[in-house]
């Protein structure tokens, strides 16, 4: 592994349950680089997060981030998942929670040094919710708490980010403005950042290159590699169609109609 890759994959498969979910993956993701992980309903996305994150082995094949295999518990990687522990019904404040994310989820009286109080303030004004700080979650609409969330990753300074469907539920222009934020936050850290969604089309205009989930197989490269009628089609094994409308937006269309590109990843592939 050279000094810039961060993730490399050599054959890699998983399963679920002893039946298989992807096979014969090879890709290099590098430092500093901004990657969509996309595929429709069922293929596997998260099951990717749950590898790196280690809490999951490859059926085979061989996977390494970080020039080592993956360990569950890494401080290099932050990480924002599906469903959060902590929800927006919680009456707690989001300086509280970005900082909870230092002190291990201890809850209760606790003393906070100067340099942790610095690191949440600092990690809230990174994404541009510095305002925030002392609103309780509970006030927060979908596009402010996904910001707190990702501050709550950054605040200990990863290397990495895994951010799993940040985008759901959010409308066009607030899906818009977080793909703008972690954008910046990718630039300016220099973190790996891989993104699981549903539609990669408020974030294509920033990408590096997207990994591509369908048919049991894994596509990677730029998206203008990889989102193409040709390469689609020997991905799912059957016709498709990638139309680009007068705003460069991404349509799918094969067999079971035009979408959006993708659907969710299935429920248990979240479950850890």
């Amino acid at each position: 592994m050279g000094d810039r890759e961060v993730i490399l994959a050599k054959d890699l498969a998983v399963s679920y349950k002893d039946k298989s979910v992807w096979h014969d993956a090879n890709f290099r993701i590098n430092r500093g680089e901004f990657v969509a992980v996309i595929g429709p309903n069922g293929s596997g996305k998260t099951t990717l997060f749950r590898l790196l994150l280690g809490l999951q082995k490859p059926a085979s094949g061989a996977l390494k981030i970080f020039n080592a295999a993956p360990k569950r518990g890494s401080m290099r990687i932050g990480y924002v998942p599906q469903r959060h522990a902590i929800d927006n019904e919680t009456n707690i404040e989001c300086i509280e929670l970005v900082h909870l994310a230092l002190s291990g989820y201890k809850w209760g009286l606790s003393i906070s040094t100067e340099d942790e109080r610095r690191a949440a303030s600092a990690a809230l004004e990174a994404v541009g919710a510095a305002e925030l700080a002392h609103k309780s979650l509970a006030s927060l609409s979908g596009g402010e708490l996904q910001r707190v969330f990702l501050a709550e990753a950054l605040v200990s300074n990863p290397e990495m980010l895994l951010l799993d469907e940040p985008l759901s539920n959010l409308d066009i222009k607030r899906a818009n403005d977080l793909v703008s934020v972690i954008d910046r936050v990718v630039k300016a850290r220099n973190v790996t950042t891989l993104l699981v969604a549903h539609d990669i089309n408020p974030m294509i205009q920033f990408l590096d290159k997207v990994i591509y989930i369908a048919g049991g197989r894994v596509a990677t490269g730029k998206p203008e590699e990889v989102l193409t009628s040709k390469k689609l089609t020997e991905l799912y094994g059957t016709h498709v169609e990638v139309l680009h409308d007068s705003r460069g937006h991404i349509l799918i269309h094969s067999l079971y109609g035009t979408q959006e590109e993708p659907l969710r990843d299935e429920e248990h592939d979240a479950k850890h």
